[in-house]
């Protein structure tokens, strides 16, 4: 529809609901004899009429004008004017013919003449529609049966408009499939203008988007001359009959109520889990802190602390430190362990190492561990010293007796001897 939104006879108004396709679009206007020049005229405000339904421009529909009687006239081709004003007024300067109907020329010389690339037609690639509107009042009177399926074949869409004394017959012959769609016929030229509203709905891209026609659950597309498609919200999946959705992914719609995780199920439904630490109440849906010292797999040596974030942390005894890997313990302080054995004071060394001390009046025993008041050990020395003069005693008296022995034998021996050698002397 124009951007004003105007509504004429029969048109489909309001601006954004119709906007026509691009086509490369060619009237062929039969001028003989038996139309008269105001008939003629009511011809060419029918052709009007229905350009100014068109969106015109290059990149638009593109209009040409072939007038044919028993010759054939291309009257402008398709790359002649680019705007509704100059099409309208090269149709106004339009004039009759002379005798004959030839239609069947008039769409061969379309065919090869203006439905080409030279003349301002669209390539192929391009898939803008070919179309070809016959106004005619009469039979033609040459062959058209086989030039009008050639010109189909081609591609060329035929819309055939008979007018009073036309023959139906040779409209359809003429016309494309299916034929109550490209056929049409009025009594008089007098209501031929009617016909351009049912052109231009034929024409027209109707965007049932904006109609509200498209039935779509959620989202409708338009995606041009007329068409679209449908689409889905967010968490949904277009269902096989392309308009209905069904829910894809319930967990992104925001509306499950899992107070920690939300997963979807191959069911297009879903359930709630909870973080680590963590387990699912009966409600299925909050989550509370678990104990994890209770259940026994938290690998501390020692001790293990619930932390409120449902984790936990290890510590250690007294003592101890945690090494670095979090959960075992050493040892810090062996006095501190109470395992020392000292009697009196233990004195750590460092980590792994003590020794014993005592108290002020004490000394340590040879135990390194126990003590003894300091009058008891001298009394102790004391008696121990007496002990040992008197066994030394005995020991030398001992020693003495034996070595005054062992002299006296050794006098003896040495009398003999001497007896002995004076005796060989004096013999």
């Amino acid at each position: 529809a124009p951007a004003s939104g105007a509504s004429e006879p029969g048109r489909v108004s309001g601006a954004g609901v119709c906007k026509s396709r691009p086509l490369d679009l060619v009237f062929l206007i039969d001028s003989s004899r038996s139309v008269r020049p105001l008939e003629f005229t009511k011809v060419k405000t029918f052709v009007s009429r229905i350009i100014d339904t068109l969106n015109i421009g290059p990149a638009d529909t593109r209009v040409a004008v072939v007038n044919y009687a028993s010759t054939v006239k291309i009257e402008f081709q398709l790359q002649a004017y680019t705007d509704k004003q100059s099409l309208k007024q090269a149709v106004g300067r339009i004039t009759p013919l002379s005798t004959g109907t030839m239609s069947g020329l008039a769409i061969q010389t379309a065919m090869d003449e203006v439905f080409t690339v030279e003349a301002g037609a669209r390539g192929p690639s391009s898939n803008i529609p070919k179309v070809a509107i016959i106004v005619t009042d009469g039979r033609p009177q040459d062959q058209v049966n086989e030039v009008a399926a050639r010109a189909r074949a081609s591609g060329i869409e035929l819309y055939a408009v008979g007018v009073d004394r036309a023959d139906m017959e040779s409209l359809k012959m003429m016309a494309s499939e299916p034929l109550e769609e490209h056929v049409f016929y009025v009594e008089t030229y007098g209501v031929i203008e009617k016909l351009s509203s049912r052109f231009q709905e034929t024409f027209c891209a109707l965007d049932p988007c904006v109609l509200g026609t498209h039935q779509c659950q959620h989202v409708c597309i338009s995606d041009g001359e007329g068409k679209h498609h449908c689409e889905c919200s967010q968490g949904y999946t277009l269902n096989a009959d392309k308009k209905t959705c069904s829910a894809l992914d319930k967990c992104a719609l925001n509306t499950h109520g899992c107070e920690h995780i939300c997963v979807n199920d191959r069911s297009g439904s879903y359930h709630c889990e909870c973080y680590e630490g963590y387990t699912l109440n009966e409600d299925r849906k909050t989550c509370s802190a678990q104990d994890k010292c209770a259940l026994g797999t938290h690998g501390c040596q020692h001790i293990c602390v619930n932390d409120r974030t449902g984790s936990y942390h290890c510590e250690c005894y007294d003592g101890y430190t945690l090494n670095a890997d979090k959960k075992t313990c050493s040892v810090r302080d062996k006095c501190a362990l109470g395992s020392h054995g000292c009697q009196h004071i233990c004195v750590s060394d460092g980590a792994a190492s003590y020794h014993c001390d005592c108290y002020p009046g004490y000394t340590l025993n040879e135990d390194k561990k126990t003590c003894s008041a300091i009058e008891e050990a001298r009394r102790l020395v004391s008696t121990e010293d007496v002990c040992g003069c008197e066994a030394t005693l005995a020991f030398q008296e001992k020693v003495s007796s034996s070595l005054q022995r062992l002299n006296t034998k050794l006098d003896g021996i040495l009398e003999k001897l001497q007896v002995n050698e004076y005796g060989q002397i004096h013999r």
